[in-house]
């Protein structure tokens, strides 16, 4: 009974945290267990477990006498996230453009092929995670040639806090003219002639396109969002 319930409470988690993903589920928005109980044919017991599990990740917020909602994020904590993720990670892909071998470079191609094949949209219009995980191994690959390991994971930790910025960049933030294969390919291919000023420049410029998307979004809901 015990497992029943887990196996439950996992896939309710499962697509809870997909349609906060998506924006389905809004920044702010209430999440009751009575209702999602009804929709999923589950107890509250099991719904208030799988929202503890995303609470525990950060994705959903739990206050007292409140209950569970989508988390929020202050404009000051986005734009100091986005300061400090411009800082780091530029200054460990100078590093890895200074320190990168031939290994390095082959895996920057190999990595930018990948993503530059994966499409960013499912054929019904979803995000496709898929994306997500190659665009993180991209970004990733072009950071390990600077031969820190504690640099890469001050970088890693910054663009793991991240991670929601990116998802909502686009349902949230309304970024939909963005040309993000642009962006990719003139940031590999900076990086493959090692111009570090202009690798640097497109990085910076590519991280602050993802906050400005949900900066606007702010100002224009007065909600704030990550």
């Amino acid at each position: 009974m015990a497992g029943e319930k887990l196996t439950r409470a996992g896939a309710v988690y499962a697509q809870l945290r997909e349609e906060i993903f998506q924006g389905n589920l809004q920044p702010g928005q209430r999440l009751r267990l009575v209702e999602l109980a009804q929709r999923f044919s589950v107890s509250q017991s099991v719904v208030r477990e799988a929202l503890t599990r995303l609470s525990e990740q950060g994705l959903v917020r739990a206050a007292p006498q409140q209950g569970f909602s989508v988390i929020t994020v202050s404009l000051d904590s986005l734009n100091e996230l986005t300061e400090a993720r411009i800082e780091i990670e530029t200054m460990v892909l100078r590093r890895s453009l200074a320190r990168g071998d031939i290994k390095w470079e082959a895996a920057t191609v190999a990595a930018h092929h990948r993503l530059a094949g994966t499409p960013i949209l499912l054929p019904d219009g979803a995000l496709n995670n898929e994306w997500f995980t190659v665009h993180e191994h991209f970004h990733q690959t072009l950071l390990e040639g600077c031969g820190n390991s504690h640099l890469m994971a001050a970088a890693l930790t910054l663009r793991d806090a991240a991670a929601l910025y990116r998802r909502w960049s686009r349902p949230v933030g309304r970024d939909f003219d963005r040309d993000l294969a642009g962006e990719h390919q003139a940031l590999a291919d900076a990086v493959l002639r090692r111009d570090a000023d202009a690798a640097v420049t497109l990085l910076a410029q590519h991280i602050d396109r993802t906050s400005q998307a949900l900066r606007t979004a702010i100002a224009s809901t007065d909600t704030a969002v990550p």
